[in-house]
């Protein structure tokens, strides 16, 4: 059991930094800093929006419309912050797994 907590963590974490990664590309394109046209900036903002928008999406519909500003990559790095406490201490204790 203490693999398979571990794992999720390490998951959890990098899925972190690729939100964070997405969110910084996003301002980087918005701002003419990266060349869009380049296959290899162009495949990298794909892999990032596609590693992203399923869990973003829901979110953009749930939240009001703050024009230019975007909350959810936020609002989901929050969310998952609060599944990994969770899991450490009420989900981890209950099975007997300890670090």
């Amino acid at each position: 059991m203490t693999a398979i907590f571990i794992t999720l963590h390490l998951a959890f974490r990098i899925y972190w930094w690729v939100i964070i990664g997405s969110a910084i590309f996003s301002w980087l394109y918005a701002f003419n800093v990266v060349n869009p046209r380049n296959r290899f900036v162009n495949s990298i903002g794909n892999a990032l929006y596609r590693l992203t928008e399923p869990a973003l999406r829901p979110i953009r519909r749930v939240l009001p419309d703050l024009g230019g500003i975007d909350i959810s990559p936020i609002i989901l790095l929050l969310a998952l912050t609060f599944l990994e406490v969770f899991m450490h201490t009420t989900i981890e204790p209950l099975v007997g797994v300890y670090h």
